[in-house]
């Protein structure tokens, strides 16, 4: 990504929830966090989805600009390497085979293989799976989001048992999704799940 657009990027920084990433400023826990916490260990985030980063994921996702799921994927990689979390695997965020079939690729899968590459962790992308096609969560709330994609993943197999596995996905809004994968993660027995997503809402 060039200089230019770098400086156009939002960095997510302190101070936000030790839990879900959140913004907050009294507390180590957010509200939610506090009261009814999120079901993964952590979530984190590199970039807020606004401007030009916006723009850069909604052309890769859409668009069929798969180039950049490298200079996206560095973002990652260099976040990784500032602040290393203790996983064993990486694993994108299944799409459903419908949605793969019409989009092509996993937007989720390219970004992790572009980190993975750069950080030398393995990607499992066969152990978990979307075993239901969901609404898209963009025009929900959080509650529809979370009712949308309760049980929607699945472990084809015992690959994760013992793993501590890292969700990588393009943006989190409201955790919905990520939460559902780790469930689904830890019902496979996985030891423990963090997310990194390349961006988050404010």
């Amino acid at each position: 990504m060039c200089e230019e657009c770098q400086g156009q990027i939002a960095y997510v920084e302190p101070p936000f929830c030790a839990r879900c990433g959140n913004t907050v400023f009294t507390t180590d826990l957010c509200p939610r966090c506090q009261t009814n916490p999120l079901q993964i260990d952590r979530i984190r985030s590199v970039v807020y989805f606004e401007g030009v980063l916006r723009e850069a994921l909604h052309h890769f996702k859409y668009d069929q600009l798969t180039a950049l799921a490298r200079p996206l994927g560095d973002l990652l990689a260099t976040y990784w390497r500032q602040h290393p979390m203790p996983v064993d695997v990486i694993v994108p965020v299944p799409l459903h085979k419908t949605r793969l079939r019409e989009r092509g690729y996993n937007q989720a899968a390219l970004l992790a293989r572009e980190m993975a590459r750069q950080v030398g962790v393995a990607v499992d992308e066969r152990t978990l799976l979307r075993q239901r096609s969901t609404a898209p969560q963009v025009e929900l709330d959080i509650t529809q989001r979370k009712k949308n994609v309760q049980g929607a993943f699945r472990c084809s197999s015992d690959a994760l048992a013992g793993q501590r596995v890292l969700l990588i996905d393009d943006v989190c809004t409201t955790g919905a999704t990520l939460e559902a994968c780790a469930v689904a993660a830890r019902e496979g027995g996985a030891h423990t799940v963090w997310a990194l997503t390349l961006a988050r809402a404010r």
